[in-house]
């Protein structure tokens, strides 16, 4: 099955919600998102090393903040940026309008399966996007591809869900009492890439080499005070609290309130996090 914009049947469902609520969402909160994992972004753009001619691609682009960062250090060089939403891609070109970044081009495109052309881009990076490919093999393989002989890939992605506070803290405030599954880290979800031993094992299948991983862990900002994060993260995770009667859903709320008092600093509400830096060669 294929839809209209070319998306394979094993990513529908994602397709379906980037391109629905999910990237609705994601619009309408962009710069809180992007502000959240700020303390990044140095040593991703650091560890890309984007030449100033590059020609790059940044897979599941969002709302565009990753790529025009790419444009700017490839200044005599073009990025394309690629995602399942067309909201935020939308956003993303009105960004690169208002900034005036004029080498940076947005697509809506399923990168698991897209023709890019063959051996063009010397870079691919992708800031927390490719955790979502129903088949990351074929996904990753397409991508080296695109990728010309000895070029290089940098991706960001989640260490396990124990080691990502923020996450653990918003499920244990908002399960109230329940037992509630987390992400998966053998499907599509934020935690699809967070085991070291999968993420080499998929990128030596796919045609990488030289796969390196460091792991980092910043600080991640959630809002300017808890009255300011909670209307963020309540909103963002509201479906876990969907089928609580009024009282639970209450209880469950104030005890996120409570978590969220408890993170206040100067710098606003804060809670550590964990990434991979993982970097590879096509070989």
């Amino acid at each position: 099955m294929v839809t209209e914009v070319g998306v394979d049947a094993s990513n529908a469902s994602q397709f379906a919600s980037w391109d629905g609520e999910g990237g609705a969402f994601w619009v309408s909160h962009a710069d809180r998102f992007d502000e959240g994992v700020a303390a990044y972004r140095d040593r991703f753009l650091t560890a890309a090393a984007i030449d100033e001619r590059a020609t790059v691609l940044d897979v599941g682009c969002g709302g565009g903040r990753t790529t025009l960062d790419a444009a700017r250090c490839a200044a005599a060089g073009s990025v394309l940026g690629v995602d399942l939403s067309s909201a935020m891609l939308g956003l993303a070109r009105r960004r690169a309008e208002r900034e005036h970044v004029t080498n940076a081009t947005f697509e809506q495109a399923d990168a698991q399966i897209h023709p890019f052309p063959t051996g063009i881009f010397d870079v691919v990076v992708s800031r927390h996007g490719v955790m979502f490919f129903g088949d990351p093999v074929a996904a990753f393989t397409n991508l080296a591809r695109a990728l010309r002989p000895g070029g290089r890939i940098v991706l960001l992605t989640w260490q396990p869900f124990e080691r990502n506070e923020w996450l653990q803290a918003f499920f244990t405030s908002l399960a109230a009492g329940r037992d509630i599954p987390v992400p998966p880290s053998d499907a599509p979800s934020p935690f699809a890439l967070d085991d070291p031993t999968r993420i080499r094992s998929l990128l030596n299948a796919a045609g990488f080499c030289d796969v390196q991983m460091e792991g980092l862990v910043e600080s991640m900002y959630f809002g300017r005070d808890p009255d300011d994060a909670f209307r963020f993260v309540s909103a963002q995770h509201a479906g876990l609290v969907r089928d609580l009667d009024p009282g639970a859903q209450g209880r469950a709320f104030d005890d996120l309130r409570a978590d969220l008092a408890g993170h206040q600093t100067e710098r606003g509400v804060l809670y550590d996090s964990a990434a991979w830096l993982i970097q590879a060669r096509r070989a």
